[in-house]
């Protein structure tokens, strides 16, 4: 089993490694092979300690929230002043940049 491991440079020359998605599930060195393998010898002992499971709810449903912006993904795509559109947007892109490095 894989499990992807978060490794943040801490003060005092320490790395912190964190196992993503398993609460708790931290470990520092003093190199980043260092906490991997910390955080690695972490993980395996706590999983010695229990089992994982996998369980199903029937008859219920997760809502996710909509996503706006699939609502009118592709509304664009026929429309034949859609390229003078973004070049405008690029255009006064450009300006805002320029007045911001002028200022």
């Amino acid at each position: 089993m894989q499990y992807q491991v978060l490794v943040e440079n801490r003060a005092y020359g320490l790395f912190l490694a964190t196992v993503v998605g398993v609460p708790d599930c931290v470990a520092e060195g003093t190199t980043q092979e260092e906490a991997l393998t910390n955080a690695k010898a972490v993980l395996k002992e706590r999983l010695a300690r229990g089992e994982l499971f996998i369980i199903e709810l029937e008859g219920t449903s997760v809502q996710s929230a909509a996503n706006p912006w699939l609502e009118v993904h592709g509304s664009l795509r026929d429309d034949p002043t859609f390229d003078d559109f973004m070049a405008e947007i690029a255009r006064y892109r450009q300006q805002l940049d320029a007045e911001e490095s002028a200022s």
